[in-house]
Parts: C-alpha cells; sequence; structure tokens
C-alpha cells in the first residue's frame, strides 16, 4: 500500500507541477487571436517557437503480478511503486517560401526529462537533456500538380498505422519519463515524398534513437505507399528491409525442453512487407460503421525466420446518442517461434506505436509482453460526455500463440518436473496470459493544456499462474498527468 508520506509528497509535487504548467497555459484564446508563438514573419520568412512539457504522477501495486517474487526472489524488487515524471521540450522551426512554389523549412527542438523516485523498471531519481529534433527539408510543387519533399535530420516519422515504423525514440531508464514517453524522433530520418492528389509515395531511412547502454545500430531502409480517401478511409502497403542491426532473437528450444537459444545480431537483413487499410463501406443506417485491417509478413532466408501478423478491427459510432459512443472491437495476433519445427516465427515488431490507442496488446501487460508471440482480443467504449471531454474504457483479453516459447526476450527461463525429469522451460505452459481493464479520462482545459488520468487493473490468468507455479496477484495502477503543448 502506499504510505502515508509518499502521498503527501507525491500530491505536493504533482500540485506544484501541475499548477506551473497551467500557469503557462493561457485561457482558451479568440478565434482571431494571433499566433503568440510566431517569433518572425515577414518577407515570406516565417519563425516559430514550440514549447510542450508534461508532469506525470504514477502509482503501482504487485508490479508484473509480482513475478519477481518467486523467479528472482534475491534481487528484492519491490513491486509496490510510486514515482513523478517530468519533462520539458523547446523548440523552433522555419519556413521560408521562395520562387517556383518551393519552401525550405527546418526544426531544431530538445528534451529535457527525469523521473524522481523509482519506476516500475527498478531506474529513478535519474534524467537527460537529449537533442529530439534537427532537421531541415525542402517542399516544391509542379505546374502538373504533383509534390516533392525531401527532409533530412532527426525528426518523427511513422509509417502506415504504426505497427513496424512509428516510434524512433526511446524514454524510461537514464533518460526518465518512462510513461510519458517525450522521446520520439529517429536518430536520423531521411524521408523522400512525392504526391499526387490522394496518393503519397515516401521513401525512408531511419536509424532509431536508443539508449546508449542498449544501442542496437538498427538501421532500416524502406517506402511506404499510400492512398488517402475521404472521411479518414485510406489504404497502404509498407516494405522495408533492416540494413543492419546487432539486435539478437531468441529461439525456442526443441519441443520447448531447455532454454531458449540466443541468435546474436539476428535481426539483420529481415525483410518486412505491410498492409493496411481502413474504410466505411456501408450507408445508410450503418454509414458510422468502419472495418480496418493490418497484416505483416517478415522474412530473413539469413536464419529461417518465417513470420506475421496482423489485426482487424471493427466499429461503430452512435453519432445520435448522448455522449456519441465508439464502440469497437480489434482482434490482433503475432507469430510466436513454434518450438516442433526448425524455422523460426517469432514476429519483430521493430520499432512499434505501443499507445493504448494504437498497438499495445493490453494495458499494463504491454508492459511486459512485446508484440510477438501473444494475440489478444480488445473491446473500446469512447465516450464525449462534452467537447472538451473524453472518457474511454478498454478491455483486453491476451493470451500466447505458442506454449513452451519465449513471449518477451528470453522470459521467464525455469525448470519444471515431468514425471520426475527436471527439464528447464521457457514461457507458459499455459495459454490464458492476462485480462486487462484500463478506464481512462481526458479533458482539455484549453487549446494547449491536457489533463488524463486513469486506472488499470490486470488480472492475471493460467499462464502467468504457471510460471509462478501459483496464483499470481492482481496487477492494479494508476495515474494523472498535465500536458502543454504550444
Amino acid at each position: 500500500m502506499m504510505g502515508a508520506d509518499w502521498r503527501r509528497r507525491t500530491a505536493g509535487r504533482a500540485l506544484w507541477a501541475s499548477a506551473a504548467l497551467l500557469l503557462l497555459a493561457p485561457s482558451a484564446p479568440r478565434a482571431q487571436a494571433a499566433d503568440a508563438m510566431v517569433l518572425h514573419d515577414s518577407d515570406g520568412l516565417v519563425v516559430r517557437g514550440h514549447f510542450q512539457a508534461g508532469v506525470n504522477a504514477v502509482a503501482e501495486q504487485n508490479l508484473f503480478w509480482n513475478m519477481s517474487k518467486a523467479l528472482a526472489p534475491t534481487t528484492r524488487f519491490d513491486a509496490d511503486k510510486e514515482w513523478l515524471e517530468l519533462y520539458a521540450k523547446p523548440g523552433i522551426s522555419f519556413y521560408k517560401q521562395g520562387g517556383g512554389g518551393t519552401t525550405l523549412y527546418g526544426m531544431v527542438s530538445g528534451v529535457a526529462s527525469a523521473t524522481v523516485g523509482t519506476d516500475a523498471f527498478d531506474t529513478g531519481d535519474t534524467g537527460r537533456v537529449t537533442l529530439e529534433e534537427g532537421f531541415i527539408g525542402v517542399h516544391t510543387r509542379s505546374a502538373g500538380g504533383l509534390t516533392f519533399d525531401l527532409s533530412v535530420g532527426p525528426r518523427e516519422y511513422s509509417a502506415g498505422t504504426g505497427m513496424l515504423i512509428s516510434n524512433g525514440g526511446s524514454s524510461g531508464f537514464d533518460r526518465g519519463a518512462l510513461k510519458l514517453g517525450p522521446h520520439r524522433a529517429w536518430e536520423m530520418a531521411m524521408l523522400g515524398k512525392v504526391g499526387y492528389g490522394k496518393f503519397t509515395g515516401t521513401g525512408f531511412y531511419v536509424d532509431a534513437n536508443e539508449q546508449s547502454g542498449g544501442d542496437s545500430g538498427t538501421k532500416i531502409a524502406g517506402v511506404d505507399l499510400r492512398y488517402d480517401g475521404q472521411a479518414g478511409t485510406f489504404a497502404g502497403m509498407s516494405v522495408g528491409q533492416v540494413l543492419q542491426s546487432g539486435s539478437p532473437y531468441p529461439k525456442a528450444a526443441p519441443n520447448g525442453i531447455g532454454a531458449p537459444s540466443i541468435l546474436p545480431g539476428a535481426r539483420d537483413g529481415l525483410k518486412f512487407v505491410s498492409l493496411y487499410g481502413r474504410a466505411y463501406p456501408f450507408s445508410g443506417a450503418f454509414e458510422n460503421a468502419f472495418i480496418a485491417g493490418d497484416l505483416a509478413i517478415e522474412r530473413n532466408n539469413d536464419i529461417d525466420l518465417k513470420a506475421w501478423a496482423g489485426r482487424i478491427q471493427v466499429g461503430y459510432t452512435f453519432a445520435s446518442a448522448p455522449w456519441s459512443p465508439t464502440l469497437s472491437y480489434a482482434y490482433q495476433t503475432f507469430s510466436g517461434d513454434d518450438p516442433s519445427t526448425s524455422r523460426l516465427e517469432r514476429f519483430d515488431p521493430l520499432y512499434y506505436e505501443g499507445s493504448p490507442s494504437s498497438w499495445s496488446t493490453g494495458s499494463k501487460s504491454a508492459m511486459v509482453f512485446i508484440n510477438s508471440n501473444v494475440n489478444s482480443h480488445q473491446l473500446t467504449l469512447r465516450t464525449q460526455p462534452t467537447p472538451r471531454d473524453t472518457l474511454t474504457l478498454r478491455y483486453a483479453h491476451i493470451s500466447a500463440n505458442e506454449l513452451r516459447s519465449p513471449i518477451q526476450f528470453g522470459q521467464a527461463t525455469r525448470v519444471e518436473i515431468v514425471d520426475g525429469v527436471v527439464n528447464p522451460i521457457a514461457g507458459v505452459t499455459r495459454a490464458h496470459l492476462s485480462d486487462d481493464v484500463f478506464l481512462e479520462y481526458n479533458r482539455a482545459l484549453n487549446r494547449n493544456t491536457y489533463l488524463t488520468a486513469g486506472f488499470s487493473v490486470s488480472v492475471p490468468g493460467a499462464g502467468v499462474d504457471s510460471v509462478v507455479n501459483n496464483d499470481a496477484p492482481i496487477w492494479t495502477g494508476g495515474f494523472v498527468n498535465v500536458v502543454v503543448n504550444f
């Protein structure tokens, strides 16, 4: 349980930090008010300042279902934690309009992030100041309607729906601000984009901005082709290859008996194809119904890897009902390594967008299971009591695709006694991993300031229980944060 002293300290920190952010944010401006962040605007040159900042108070109980008590008791890991996260991201951008429809643009920004207290991964009272963005680009339009855009330098970039290429930066650990996740830009990104009407083609080269102590040196190149229709419909395809990486893969032991083997540098040379789309296929009474789908296939002949993943989503917005609720269902699955084959079937999610509204598998469980060797049924109910307030309820039923096969990297290697024989195994022996429930509230305090609060519960399934050979406890936690964005 949280102690009274900590509650007083954290409540005070959160109160003062939140108050500071609220003071930075002006009251809701008039519709015609000038942009106060514009520093210069004349002769076709516009220079604008940018500023983001956030503070987040977090409390967790029975972290990771307190598995450390059974699997690593000597570490004395405290499964009940409370901590405070903070970040500030100042920046400046410009664009200069030239002749012939050509525009030169660029941006520089940095992030100062920190954690006060000890976070979920046992890191705390730490932080860093790092470069976030630092790119320059040129945009032009031809007489025939073609647009061309070329940029180079650290910046954010996401391909498709963010299934594989999205979050280029790493937060938490030495950098702090684990859950706020302010580091999103790639360490280097070279993007070339051609557009015509509703069609866009983007060639990309990205190098992930990983922590210095765990930088895999992964560099990826590819092409994303996309069509954007009306009313939020789209379809596209991403094709790419890992040009260089030192990231290893775990491989299940034959028949799941034994510790997984480690294949060094196995990500190097990985090829992938990802298809994605979203449509509103009906009219009349069902015009607010949507369907979306994703499919990804991965191959690497050097290590005999064949893996795949997919997602299907359906939903409906009750536009005329009070609070305009949207109810949606999604099933997503990511292949795991089959212990009965010599081939490697483990799906590599690369740098996916892991937010609850995107590609996370569960709420709390997403802190344990990456998108590999898992599947989930997810229900989401989103309502808007007022134009400024949003209330979202999410439920996820999560299972393993392959038993006795790594879920997280080398996760849960332990011994199991079968017919009196001691065998080391990995992964889980029962498929059901967990059931997660997440209630989230968002309020737009004004056009620059946002308040978010959430509470989540993760009930362990038979698979997690099989890891600890007991009934694992329920994992709970909550947070409240304020973010400003100018």
